[in-house]
């Protein structure tokens, strides 16, 4: 597999199986779990089927594998409950399989293949009830979930903050410029101005001062909807959408 797409098929399918098993055929699945038999796991297969079997034998293997011992605890917990904490494990088995196939990818290939997954909702977050299987999730922008950005049509590229941002400060001419000082004004920073706020959002961030650009990650605080650059605050897409609300600097000093 040398290309993103490529190695999301092989997810998408493998995916596809799984989904089949704890969604479609459960009680083939749950007889197939018996807790009086060995260790077993539950692969997802690149035609979409899927299979209750041994894992390999040989170490390490050939591939990474997938969560042991699933059936041991099938009598243990409610079937809800079981069928959601082997879509947990089927997750995290999923990444580790497509990564492993996208080793030789470069950088733009990797995050490619991340927004690529990313975009889908999870086995989780279908076997729980929170998404249906078309791919109707809740909007990021949820109440309880920090403001960010939205990923971009094209996956290869890095994601824009939501179009609702307020607009940030315009530039005043002043009457009295000469043609020197407007030359001069025309750059701060050694940026064009009109570079800086091409997008409409020029706010600086609160904590740091830097200006927001195209393509950067930033997020807002919950509390009192001020932006602030992610690597700032050392926030990352991925921290945010796992945790709740985000509280920002300011509003921890003043215990908001």
């Amino acid at each position: 597999m040398r290309t993103p797409e490529e190695v999301f098929a092989d997810y998408s399918a493998r995916k596809n199986g799984i989904l089949t098993a704890l969604t479609t055929d459960v009680d083939a699945f749950f007889a197939a779990c018996d807790p009086a038999s060995e260790n077993l796991c539950l692969y997802g297969n690149p035609d979409s089927s899927w299979e209750v079997a041994l894992p390999a034998e040989e170490v390490p293997p050939e591939a990474p594998e997938p969560a042991l011992g699933v059936n041991f605890a099938r009598d243990g917990m409610a079937r809800r409950d079981w069928l959601s904490l082997v879509a947990v494990h089927s997750d995290s088995w999923l990444l580790g399989q497509a990564f492993f196939n996208g080793a030789r990818l470069n950088r733009e290939g990797r995050e490619a293949l991340f927004f690529l997954i990313n975009a889908e909702p999870t086995c989780y977050e279908i076997v729980s009830g929170k998404v249906v299987r078309d791919g109707k999730a809740k909007k990021r922008g949820a109440p309880g979930q920090p403001a960010m950005r939205q990923p971009p049509p094209n996956p290869a590229l890095k994601a824009q903050r939501p179009a609702v941002r307020p607009p940030g400060p315009q530039r005043r001419p002043r009457p009295d410029d000469d043609e020197d000082e407007e030359e001069e004004d025309e750059e701060e920073n050694g940026v064009p101005l009109d570079d800086q706020y091409a997008d409409g959002e020029g706010d600086p961030c609160p904590n740091c001062g830097r200006v927001y650009r195209t393509g950067e990650f930033w997020i807002a605080c919950d509390f009192c909807d001020v932006w602030y650059d992610g690597k700032c605050v050392q926030m990352t897409p991925g921290k945010a959408q796992r945790m709740g609300k985000w509280r920002c600097p300011a509003c921890e000093r003043k215990n908001v």
